[in-house]
């Protein structure tokens, strides 16, 4: 039987979690509306059981979203090995975390009046800094993070339509998932192929260039003059551009590829940026992430430039 293409093969699990007040609810319903079956806020055991086998519990229903949050005990702690553990071949996960500014979570919570859930008898904002602390790890493995500090709703559900929509498998039926990331953290979860970058030259040791990323045109300037990285681009954009095809007739739904550096700041960062652009104009579904940037970025000095 011939697989339909513009549906996915396995359960599509999207894994919603971040900052309490962030927003979770509201991407959950956005979610729903794409016909997303939404389950909100599970204890960690009854959680780590429904992920162990969500077809077993929910049969039928090709897209499930679950809402893991510090209002569970346990949650951050344990989420990561949650997410590792997970059958991939049934299961095609998406861990999305939802961050929001210091300044706008203590705003929100002055407006509802309600309680932070990790609330002692410390001023909110502590309550909000202990839990980002906590979700430090969980933040470094989503594979998409949401910043809705200015978000209005409607931005809300234009951004979730965009990534999340069944319509975006339309185009083809492969939707291919680039993430950048730093060895020294780990290759990223569930990777069909992963591209080692590190020979290229590192800008990390030039001291000027140290406080950008693989995003700013000062990081790109200085790869335009390398050789070595044009060619790179080129010879993994024809081989990704050979093998898409192939995976696609053999009715695959979803391709990850990792490409790492050191830390995941420059290199890897800018070589998923050109793979990415390079693959959307020959009309691929395909998805930047940067995994480690926001955890490179958090030991640079305060004082580095942007």
């Amino acid at each position: 039987m011939e697989a339909d293409a513009d549906k996915p093969e396995r359960t599509e699990l999207v894994l919603i979690t971040g900052m309490s007040g962030s927003g979770k609810s509201s991407i959950a319903k956005c979610l729903e509306d794409l016909g997303y079956y939404c389950v909100d806020n599970l204890p960690v055991s009854l959680l780590r059981t429904f992920l162990e086998e969500p077809t077993a519990h929910l049969q039928g229903i090709e897209r499930v979203a679950v809402v893991a949050d510090v209002r569970a005990p346990g949650v951050a702690a344990e989420l990561p090995d949650l997410i590792s553990r997970l059958d991939r071949r049934r299961v095609a996960p998406t861990l999305l975390f939802l961050d929001t500014s210091d300044e706008v979570l203590v705003r929100r919570y002055s407006e509802t009046r309600r309680r932070h859930p990790l609330a002692e008898d410390d001023p909110v904002i502590e309550s909000i800094r202990r839990e980002r602390s906590l979700l430090a790890d969980v933040r470094g493995m989503a594979d998409l993070v949401f910043d809705t500090t200015e978000w209005t709703i409607h931005e809300m559900r234009a951004e979730v339509t965009r990534e999340f929509s069944p319509e975006r498998y339309a185009r083809s039926g492969l939707s291919v998932t680039l993430i950048s990331f730093g060895f020294k953290h780990g290759i990223p979860y569930g990777s069909d192929m992963v591209f080692d970058v590190r020979y290229l030259p590192n800008p990390h040791f030039v001291p000027e260039l140290r406080p950008f990323s693989g995003l700013d045109s000062q990081i790109i300037e200085y790869f335009a003059q390398e050789e070595e990285f044009d060619l790179l681009v080129d010879q993994l954009g024809n081989l990704l551009e050979f093998l898409l095809p192939r995976f696609t007739a053999e009715n695959r739904s979803y391709l990850t590829i990792g490409v790492g550096c050191t830390g995941g700041r420059h290199r890897s960062v800018a070589i998923v940026e050109q793979l990415a652009a390079r693959l959307h104009a020959a009309d691929w579904t395909v998805r930047a992430v940067h995994r480690d940037l926001d955890r490179a970025t958090a030991v640079q000095a305060p004082s580095a430039a942007r």
